[in-house]
């Protein structure tokens, strides 16, 4: 059973305007390479709601692909609470986008609204943001701008893993968010000027992927055996960064909270105690780093969505 909801109310609110979202991929999957807990309960989900009320915390990231987060979200959540919710379109798997895909998306988004109980939410993306660069793609994006127009949602946008990606969507459609992947291993986007590109279009900039869904913290002595190619530059910058008195953990986070166009940095976790220690992290003095000489290009690591391992193992 959840906890009495007027808790949520209760203490007091600590830095509203603080980077940190809050990722709610685990309240609805078995998600990350470094997760060996599983899914999030739902009375767990609920502390961990309530501990991002009273830090200031404001962005929750959902999906209609992400399990039943939304569906935990609708349970947890107060009728009027203080979060800005940002949610995703689902899978669209033709080549070549028809009519009936625009419907798919305004459907999966009426029911995305209904799992999560709320008349409207902040924001609304393209999950795969191939899909509006698709033959027809324009149906997509014409349908996101009707419901912005109808007041159920405040902004629309994409999220993103490449630059191309982010150069080809700025010359065709009109977006206000770009969700985008970022943290020490991947800072394509960051060092080919694509952040500071969206910043001059006043396009607002979320961060993911800052931990590299646990890939940054893990011991590399216990990595699956795909990653054997980056393990000997995971020792480097976990050792690098401990010679200098910080944790990975802290200056993984703190790397991405330090970039001046993030607008917010989404982390999911799985217990209220690991969202109290991110927000400690995140509220700690930056300490000088030199980022840049940790950094790869290899995209097979980069890119989670081609990795080939058994998570669950």
């Amino acid at each position: 059973m959840f906890a009495p909801q007027s808790k949520m109310l209760t203490g007091k609110m600590r830095d509203a305007s603080m980077k940190l979202g809050l990722g709610t991929v685990q309240f609805g999957l078995d998600y990350g390479v470094s997760n060996k807990k599983g899914k999030t309960p739902p009375e767990e989900a609920y502390d961990i709601l309530e501990a991002a009320h009273r830090l200031g915390i404001r962005v929750l990231d959902t999906a209609a692909l992400y399990g039943s987060s939304e569906e935990t979200l609708g349970h947890c959540l107060l009728p009027h609470h203080n979060f800005s919710i940002i949610t995703k379109t689902p899978q669209f798997s033709s080549p070549t986008l028809a009519p009936f895909d625009a419907k798919l998306l305004v459907d999966t988004f009426h029911q995305s609204l209904t799992r999560m109980r709320q008349k409207s939410i902040y924001g609304l993306l393209i999950h795969q943001a191939d899909d509006l660069l698709k033959d027809n793609g324009h149906l997509l994006a014409e349908t996101m701008v009707r419901l912005k127009q109808s007041g159920f949602v405040e902004k629309i946008g994409v999220s993103v893993y490449t630059g191309a990606q982010i150069d080809r969507i700025l010359e065709l459609y009109p977006v206000d968010i770009i969700q985008l992947p970022l943290n020490i291993l991947d800072q394509r986007l960051l060092l080919s000027g694509h952040l500071s590109k969206l910043k001059k279009s006043g396009i607002e900039i979320h961060a993911r992927s800052v931990f590299l869904q646990g890939l940054l913290l893990m011991n590399p002595a216990h990595l699956p055996e795909y990653f054997s190619p980056v393990k000997k530059h995971l020792e480097h910058f976990q050792l690098s960064m401990r010679r200098i008195g910080i944790s990975p953990k802290q200056a993984a986070l703190q790397f991405v909270m330090g970039i001046k166009e993030i607008d917010t940095v989404l982390c999911g976790v799985n217990n209220r105690a690991q969202l109290l220690e991110l927000s400690n992290l995140a509220r700690l003095p930056s300490e000088p780093l030199v980022p840049e000489r940790f950094s790869i290009s290899d995209d097979t690591i980069l890119n989670p969505s081609k990795w080939r391992i058994d998570t669950h193992s």
